[in-house]
């Protein structure tokens, strides 16, 4: 679960952050958790990317394979 929280940063502090999480190519929000993570002690959290796959059974479709025959088929038949 995610919360979303608010905090005030003094203006250079905010600044030189987002300026580090520019430096890492990470948004400042990111850059923010990671530093939390490390100073809490606790691993940098990441999505694991196996859950977005395998979601839904095709059947055993082939359509993945065969994708370019069956554009080309279906741009091919008369209308």
């Amino acid at each position: 679960m995610v919360v979303r929280t608010q905090i005030t940063l003094d203006a250079d502090v905010h600044r030189r952050a987002k300026r580090r999480a520019a430096e890492l190519g990470v948004s400042f929000a990111e850059y923010v958790r990671r530093v939390l993570d490390e100073a809490l002690g606790e691993p940098a959290s990441r999505p694991d990317p196996s859950e977005i796959f395998d979601l839904f059974d095709s059947g055993s479709s082939d359509v993945a394979r065969h994708k370019d025959e069956y554009i080309d088929d279906a741009v091919r038949r008369p209308a």
